[in-house]
């Protein structure tokens, strides 16, 4: 019998942060014009993977540039937060989380930023953690990449995302290289998008055109090819589990 698939986050202070479901919303894309962003459906679905952590006091930080851990100066708006520090110095800002996490057998987790939530001045680095075994805790770093720069954090702004990933998944896959001319089918198929597009994206330059109408093409979005064959598991949304108290 197979391990059931879960995993747990056990609190190792008063006050960790906060856990939730990735969202699929975000708000520069809902101030874009209608919203067209949301239309790509690879982006739309990485934007509901895994679980979020999020900030618990809201803040802004700022980096000197130099190599020690005072050269970040972090201005919280309340009460500071023991949480949120500069521990590793070079312009490394790092959120403990406050869980130790714990996963099925042979699983990692693969800790990284929120995905498509760019900031201007610092990025998210990721990390994959060994959590079906290790005792520890581990901690969520961005490293600022420009100097003298504020950046700021909300409070209950994702600061990472989690995701459980199977240990040697990724090893098992044979990778290969090929002209697509050798698979005929799959050369056609191809060959009926690319064409399709094309003259779809022409149209759209045509006042009036049926290509206007429709605004933009669905038939990734509804998982079919251009014969109008459908994928039977084809997704459009992905529904986490909340994290719930055991006990």
């Amino acid at each position: 019998m197979k391990d059931k698939l879960q995993i747990i986050a056990y609190e190792v202070v008063e006050q960790p942060m906060e856990l939730r479901t990735a969202k699929r919303a975000r708000d520069w894309i809902e101030e874009l014009p209608d919203r067209f962003a949301y239309r790509c459906l690879p982006l739309a679905l990485a934007n509901q993977v895994g679980w979020e952590i999020l900030n618990p006091a809201p803040f802004s930080a700022r980096w000197n540039g130099k190599d020690s851990l005072d050269a970040i100066r972090i201005k919280f708006d309340g009460d500071s937060n023991p949480l949120i520090g500069s521990h590793f110095g070079s312009g490394v800002l790092t959120f403990s989380l406050g869980y130790l996490f714990r996963t099925t057998k042979s699983h990692n987790l693969w800790v990284k930023g929120p995905a498509n939530r760019p900031k201007d001045g610092i990025a998210p680095l990721e990390g994959i953690i060994e959590t079906d075994w290790a005792p520890f805790t581990f901690t969520m770093n961005w490293q600022f990449t420009r100097k003298r720069h504020k950046v700021r954090f909300e409070k209950d702004e994702p600061i990472a995302t989690a995701m459980p990933y199977p240990r040697h998944y990724i090893r098992k896959f044979e990778a290969f290289r090929q002209n697509i001319n050798e698979d005929p089918k799959l050369y056609q198929q191809y060959v009926d998008w690319r064409n399709d597009r094309i003259a779809f994206n022409e149209d759209l330059k045509k006042e009036g055109s049926e290509a206007q109408k429709q605004g933009w093409q669905r038939t990734y979005m509804k998982g079919q090819d251009q014969a109008g064959n459908t994928f039977k598991g084809h997704e459009t949304k992905i529904q986490m589990k909340e994290f719930k108290r055991q006990r």
